[in-house]
């Protein structure tokens, strides 16, 4: 008999793979994990690629409708708007082309046996709702983060607007779960805040979702073209007005001796392709290939993590794990308050310094780089905190214990759920 009893699952994820920045991998692992020798028949609900560049993969363009098959796992995905630039406006209308793709064309599918959704999207989580008040079978929305907060100090125009709006959406999805999953208890006030009872949270953390470095990375460094002994400071990830990444910019600026590189994608990169116009120690940089992602970050010296100062963020950004996973000294740029300067802290892989302070920060990379030792010994850190903290396998056993508790361990609540 399948481990699981061949159940019928549907995750709910507006990213998925071959997205490869943020919630994308965690989505794709999870459901590959379910779908592995065939012990659940899983079906996924996604949306067209296009995170984190904001703009739909070329592959995908004129397409409305698709069904694939991905290692085991059916993928649904349906055609929404994807907001080159971030406003409130623009941002309700990608929620709401979601939800009405998504409720006009759901999966076609047998009953699902439950229905697991990734948050902060408000579509999916409705549409999960949805789905699963009408089968009555569990409902299990996983909060990587909550759109109301994350919109309240977006910095958007409307922002706070939004954040009612979304904050409102939140609270009728939450209610309606069998159980919530949070990645951090930073989440767990938030929740339970929504009238959600503590009883039914779980602490689901995210995992480091890369593989280890295999290059060298003296050789690593010679194809990038990053001298020996020049210091090479890397931020990964989306650049997003929330990331702040202006302070890389500006340390750039102050310090012509360090190579600041930021690789990534995102709604503010030509911005910030003009404001270090000039600076032949800023270098901007597309996303690395997958299978090079792990050696490029083990490459660099410090990896950054920025944040706007008025962000106060509960959740764990995905690049943080990667860092961990790279063997290399985090430098947190962030709000001592926020998930991210909490993770740093119990990895001891890291140094805090003030949000938007290139002062600060600059004085923490000359400090790292004057004792190599030390540093790598930070550094060396991170992997262990992977492998005692945040290894894939645990992940997944976690995500999985909280699907078969709400299969298994309750009668299911889906209170005002309709069809």
């Amino acid at each position: 008999m399948p481990e699981h009893g061949g159940r019928r699952l549907l995750l709910i994820s507006t990213n998925y793979a071959p997205e490869q920045a943020g919630i994308g991998p965690y989505a794709t692992q999870i459901a590959e994990h379910w779908a592995v020798g065939g012990q659940s028949e899983v079906h996924v609900l996604a949306g067209l690629p296009h995170y984190p560049a904001w703009r739909t993969d070329p592959a995908y363009r004129g397409v409305w409708r698709t069904v694939e098959q991905r290692a085991g796992v059916t993928v649904h995905r349906r055609r929404h708007t994807v907001p080159p630039r971030q406003t409130a406006v623009r941002r309700a209308l990608y929620e709401a082309s979601i939800l009405a793709h998504g409720l006009v064309a759901p999966p076609r599918m047998g009953p699902p046996d439950a229905v697991v959704a990734q948050l902060p999207s408000l579509a999916g989580g409705v549409i999960g709702a949805r789905i699963a008040g009408r089968h009555r079978v569990p409902y299990i929305p996983v909060v990587q983060d909550l759109m109301g907060a994350a919109a309240a100090q977006s910095g958007i125009r409307g922002g706070d607007r939004a954040a009612a709006a979304a904050a409102a959406v939140e609270g009728y999805v939450l209610k309606r779960a069998t159980l919530v999953g949070v990645i951090h208890e930073t989440f767990v006030d938030k929740v339970a805040a929504m009238g959600v009872e503590r009883d039914r949270i779980r602490l689901v953390p995210n995992w480091s979702h890369v593989e280890r470095p295999s290059s060298p990375r003296a050789e690593t460094r010679a194809r990038l073209g990053w001298p020996e002994g020049r210091t090479v400071v890397l931020h990964s990830g989306n650049m997003g007005l929330k990331q702040g990444l202006d302070v890389l910019v500006e340390a750039a600026r102050q310090a012509p001796d360090i190579l600041v590189v930021l690789m990534g994608d995102g709604n503010q990169r030509e911005h910030l392709h003009t404001l270090g116009a000039g600076l032949p120690n800023l270098h901007i940089l597309l996303p690395a290939d997958e299978g090079e992602f792990p050696d490029v970050l083990a490459a660099a010296d410090v990896l950054a993590v920025t944040q706007r100062a008025s962000v106060l963020d509960m959740s764990i950004p995905s690049k943080l794990t990667s860092y961990f996973a790279a063997g290399r000294p985090v430098l947190a740029s962030v709000a001592e308050e926020g998930g991210t300067a909490e993770e740093v802290r119990r990895s001891e892989a890291g140094v805090l310094v003030p949000p938007e302070n290139p002062v600060a920060l600059l004085s923490a990379v000359r400090k790292l780089a004057e004792d190599p030792a030390a540093a790598d010994a930070l550094g060396s850190r991170g992997p262990a905190y992977v492998d005692a903290h945040l290894s894939r396998e645990a992940g997944l056993a976690r995500i999985t214990g909280l699907l078969d508790e709400a299969l298994e361990g309750r009668p299911v609540r889906q209170r005002g759920a309709r069809t």
